[in-house]
């Protein structure tokens, strides 16, 4: 419903406004209205008891992948933006690897019209940088921009030759888009499926070596400097990366970028059992690696912690490690894996909330992300102290490859709110 909310005696904990107090918070017409007093006139239409809770902005991922149109054997629209907010997300940016290739308005328009028919979090397509992702002919950019694309992007597809990403560049810059990368040298990458080290040796899987990621992070800024492109750089998992970001940022170029969960949490030792919930890309990496993973989430210098959600059919994963699609299906476990980094003080608590609201939000140029007196209602309420068993069943979204089924993990949203309708509620979804 939506309406007058007084969201009562909760932690706000607000990034964007350095704001990490016990208060309330009054929602009215699908936006904050105040934070500590009553407006005069306030009178609620629903009451949240939220003492012991944390109100956070609602979160904001940069990459979730819907699957929709064209792969709905593995998820859809509907399914994942219902994963989204029960785990409290309330926009998703979505890649444009759908089948048709979201490289025409007509796909755009699609997702957004699927979207609004879902009714739950919003839902920001990605498009396609070339068309088909073929990386020879520029996409239409003005039109997808149009449409409503937040940005465009290649994915991992190779490009033809670098003219071809140059020019890429110099027409999003022209469109005011910005380019999403996903930096992997194609050459270098194209026959891995771990990280190239001791592990994978050990285990005789193809390596994916760090200079793979690197070379692109390097070859990309030095094109996004001569062309004066805004680009994001998607899902680093090396140190190097994290170094050569943060040295750009200090030159002035117009970067960003962002870590995906699983290269927080995890390092290439864990596929020592060849379980293949662990097969990603980028591959999970070495612990220094991770650990400079953190350090540039807690010092800024990465600006997102995006899920990079990856539902499966499970067929999917029924092979040999390395003949495995790679992903994972996380969306429900963001929160708890976040909070589990924060009780063990790898993440502070206010950098991982900033990499998960006002970051990403920056990072797209929305207003959203905060919850700023006159901004957009999208609230997510987090009980940070229940433990919970993850079990197929509990799973929401249709892809059940998740690296954590049958593990009990600690804190969840229990209330998802977009712009002052409560689009998730864990009591209902209980009875």
């Amino acid at each position: 419903m939506s309406g007058r909310i007084l969201i009562k005696g909760g932690r706000i904990i607000d990034p964007s406004q350095s704001l990490d107090t016990l208060s309330d918070l009054y929602i009215a017409n699908g936006e904050v209205v105040a934070i500590g007093a009553a407006p005069g006139d306030f009178n609620a239409d629903m009451v949240i008891d939220a003492a012991g809770s944390w109100v956070t902005p609602g979160l904001v991922d940069l990459c979730a992948y819907l699957r929709e149109p064209g792969y709905e054997h593995k998820a859809s629209i509907a399914s994942e933006s219902l994963a989204a907010v029960k785990g409290g997300f309330t926009t998703l940016c979505c890649p444009p690897a759908t089948s048709p290739v979201n490289d025409t308005a007509a796909v755009t328009n699609l997702i957004y019209d699927q979207a609004l028919t879902a009714g739950k979090a919003k839902i920001l397509p990605i498009g396609a940088l070339t068309k088909g992702l073929a990386g020879e002919q520029l996409s239409e950019m003005h039109a997808l921009r149009e449409a409503g694309c937040v940005g465009v992007s290649n994915l991992r597809y190779p490009f033809r030759d670098n003219q071809v990403m140059k020019r890429c560049l110099e027409y999003a810059c022209s469109q005011d888009i910005t380019v999403f990368v996903c930096p992997e040298d194609y050459a270098l990458a194209k026959d891995g499926c771990v990280h190239e080290g001791a592990t994978s040796g050990l285990l005789g899987l193809s390596g994916i070596p760090a200079i793979a990621e690197t070379m692109a992070v390097a070859q990309w800024l030095i094109l996004a400097e001569e062309t004066e492109a805004r680009i994001h750089l998607g899902q680093l998992s090396c140190a190097k990366s994290v170094e050569l970001v943060a040295d750009a940022k200090r030159r002035g170029l117009k970067v960003t970028c962002d870590v995906a969960l699983a290269n927080l949490i995890y390092t290439d030792a864990v596929i020592k059992d060849f379980n293949p919930a662990f097969h990603v890309r980028p591959p999970l990496r070495r612990e220094e690696d991770r650990k400079a993973l953190l350090n540039g989430v807690n010092d800024g210098v990465i600006d997102a912690i995006c899920s990079h959600h990856q539902p499966h059919e499970s067929a999917a994963k029924l092979a040999p490690f390395a003949e495995t699609r790679s992903g994972m299906s996380v969306i429900e476990l963001v929160l708890p894996q976040i909070i589990a980094l924060t009780t063990s003080g790898e993440l502070r608590l206010d950098a991982a909330m900033r990499a998960l609201t006002s970051g990403p939000a920056q990072v797209l140029e929305l207003s959203m992300g905060s919850l700023q007196v006159g901004s957009a209602a999208d609230v997510t309420l987090v009980d940070p102290t229940t433990k919970w068993l993850v079990t197929e069943s509990d799973l929401v979204s249709k892809g059940k490859n998740c690296p954590w089924l049958d593990t009990e993990v600690v804190g969840l949203a229990f209330k998802t709110i977009v712009e002052g309708r409560v689009v998730y509620d864990r009591s209902l979804m209980m009875e």
